[in-house]
Order: structure tokens, then sequence, then C-alpha cells
């Protein structure tokens, strides 16, 4: 599949992120004790993060991280990065998963690109629909709350695809085998959100 071509376009930050940020290591696991430098930070695309995806849905397998995780406090505005459509909408309610869930469209570099915004509250799916017009800095979600975004800490996971999602929902970590197949379907999102890391 060939590479997407983003130079000369502009983006919008998806969530504006002050500096001072943590960029995360979740290569050893996650420790729910440590004590956080700032309620903001960015966790990173293609890791292998050994132990933090536990529940039932990973199967103990799928533990490559094929987006990019942007913590936030609860209530925090998601913008659009570009122009785009409502592709889909839904919550994926599992323990571990997405929860609130919006895939937006993008034609970029002469194809479709869509964005998977992950971890979102129930309010940010009210009113939707499919095809509804979104404009590069529109708030267009806001972060979730544990009992409503697959019982994680508040963030926000955001991932490319060049692949039409069928349902609200992608793969946002995968396995060992599955990797490279992954990562030519699923780009890195820091070709939008920026040098993020």
């Amino acid at each position: 599949m060939r590479a997407l071509d983003l130079q000369g376009y502009v983006f919008a930050p998806v969530i504006r992120m002050p500096e001072g940020y943590e960029v995360y290591d979740f290569t050893e696991g996650y420790d729910p004790g440590r004590e956080l430098a700032s309620p903001y930070g960015v966790g990173r695309y293609d890791e292998k993060r050994r132990g933090v995806y536990t529940t039932e849905l990973f199967a103990g397998l799928r533990d490559i991280h094929v987006g990019v995780d942007l913590a936030a406090p609860v209530g925090e505005a998601v913008h659009a990065f570009f122009d785009g459509t409502v592709h889909r909408f839904g919550n994926n309610p599992s323990a571990g998963d997405y929860g609130y869930t919006l895939i937006t469209e993008h034609q970029l570099d002469g194809r479709p690109v869509w964005a998977l915004h992950g971890h979102l509250s129930a309010r940010s799916i009210e009113g939707r629909f499919e095809g509804q017009r979104v404009s590069r800095g529109e708030v267009i979600a806001w972060v979730g709350d544990r009992h409503e975004n697959g019982g994680w800490n508040p963030h926000l996971h955001f991932q490319l695809s060049l692949v039409r999602p069928e349902v609200a929902d992608l793969p946002g970590a995968v396995s060992d085998a599955d990797r490279e197949a992954a990562l030519a379907i699923y780009p890195d999102p820091r070709l939008v959100l920026g040098p993020l890391y």
C-alpha cells in the first residue's frame, strides 16, 4: 500500500497539549501507582506494551499499539485534525475496549483516510449522523471518564486507517504476527498529529 505524502497540508491539533507533557514508556507495562508529572501525556505508536492489555478482548496476544494515545483530563475537547465527515460512531463497551468511539473520513493525498477517536465521553456521539461535515479545528468530541471509556485512565486513542472501517471500531493493538500488515494499514498518526515525540 502506497505511503501517505502529506507535505503541504496544515492540520489542527487533535488535543491542545500544553508544554511539559510526558511521553510515556509502556514497554515494561503500566504502573497504576505511578505519580504523573502532568495530566497530559503521549503514548507511543508501534510500541510493544507487555502486560498492559489484560482483558479478554486482547486474548493475551495483542500488545503492539497501533495508534497514539493523548492523555488529558476528563472533558478535554477533541478537535477535527482536518475537514471531513463522520463515517461511523458508537459504543464499544467491553472492559478494555474504546467505549464511545467516533470515526471520521478525510480526503488526503488523493484518497480517503479514516481517523478513529476512542475512549470518548457519551456526549461525543449525541446528535451525530453519518456523512455529517466536520471542519478542521472544530470540537468534535470530549475525553471520557473510566465508566464510559472502557475503564482506562482518561485519554484519547487516535488512529489512522487506510482501509474503510465497516463498524465504529479498529484493532488498537495487534499481535506480533500481525504487526507488519497492521503498520501498513494503520500509518503513524504523527503524520497528522505532528512530532509529539
